[in-house]
């Protein structure tokens, strides 16, 4: 058993290095082990490409060796066609003698199938282990497929006395260090979310340009379509969706989801889901942010905090009532409070 979590761990790692690029495909590390010495390595890297256990097979110099060799995987082998050929079936090709799987893929289209496939034809398969550690690996993606909705992150930034702006005008509140944190934030994760406020009064580009990676797909909720298109919003450096309440509209970069006012966020977790994004931020001003979180609607929650910085006045930040915060980092008396919803 523990040289079983020794492999898993290590395709956990290896399946971390592909966070930002795979979406909507989930997190996976694969390793290949012969007589207790690791022998290939892989992990997914992008939506398209080839899966971990491909990159992984690949990356063995002595084909001989696979009938006589594990391969350990995060995530249940896949067992359908889609830009690529089931991963299960390559294995049992290559016959390989045994299987260890972190945990089962929650999609519909595996769930199971993939473990099915390779007992049938006679390889050993054990699963769960380390099995709630490949599920947190992979919480976008079992929160996209159990509960039909993206994962999602609310954040903010406040002063030490509680205040997003001053004056109810735009006030840098965070530093550098901060800026990068966030940036950083949004090269991991799916999509990012703003209110018409926030567009209007800031302008913002919302892409990751402090730290390499992909932009986020940036998402407006803008109902009666305020925001002026010269915005930088609407240039072509991501794909944007404009959830509004007049048209649906397909042009270039941009997608406007007409949705209803009433009861928007169930609307919007609806088409997220459809469209097949798997996590969101929401960096939106206080009434977006606190109308996610009356409706408990979130999975993790960052606060920003300058506790050198008192605005006396300004927009008060959400009321976020959660004792319990967990600080995730501290520089030069900047705090990011940390909490996880576990409803």
């Amino acid at each position: 058993m523990k040289q079983q979590e020794k492999y898993i761990q290590r395709s956990i790692d290896l399946a971390r290095n592909g966070l930002g690029s795979t979406y909507p495909n989930p997190l996976v590390g694969a390793v290949i082990v012969h007589n207790g010495k690791i022998i290939g390595e892989g992990w997914h890297r992008k939506a398209g490409e080839a899966h971990a256990e491909i990159n992984a097979i690949n990356s063995v110099k002595d084909k001989s060796l696979f009938k006589e060799s594990e391969i350990y995987v995060s995530l249940e082998p896949c067992s359908h066609y889609g830009k690529t050929p089931p991963c299960a079936l390559k294995i049992i090709e290559l016959g390989f003698k045994k299987v260890i799987v972190g945990a089962l893929d929650p999609s519909d289209k595996v769930n199971g199938k993939g473990i099915e496939l390779m007992k049938n034809a006679g390889i050993e398969v054990v699963t769960g282990i380390l099995g709630e550690k490949c599920k947190k690996l992979n919480k976008r993606f079992f929160t996209f497929h159990e509960k039909k909705r993206p994962y999602i992150f609310l954040k903010w930034a406040q002063s030490a006395d509680g205040f997003i702006d001053k004056n109810f005008q735009p006030f840098p509140i965070s530093n550098a260090w901060a800026k990068q944190f966030t940036h950083q934030m949004r090269a991991e994760e799916h999509s990012l979310l703003i209110g018409t406020k926030t567009a209007l009064t800031d302008n913002p580009s919302l892409t990751t340009r402090e730290v390499s990676g992909k932009n986020p797909i940036r998402i407006l909720i803008d109902f009666d379509l305020k925001v002026p298109r010269n915005f930088n919003i609407f240039n072509n450096e991501a794909k944007t969706f404009i959830f509004n309440s007049i048209k649906n509209l397909e042009e270039k970069n941009l997608k406007f989801i007409k949705i209803e006012r009433k009861n928007f966020l169930s609307q919007l977790m609806t088409e997220l889901h459809e469209n097949q994004i798997q996590s969101v931020i929401v960096e939106g001003g206080r009434q977006t942010l606190q109308s996610f979180i009356d409706e408990n609607l979130w999975d993790e929650v960052f606060i920003i905090k300058n506790e050198n910085l008192y605005l006396e006045n300004g927009t008060p930040a959400p009321v976020f009532n959660y004792k319990h915060l967990k600080i995730n980092t501290l520089n030069n008396k900047f705090i990011i409070f940390q909490h996880t919803n576990d409803n």
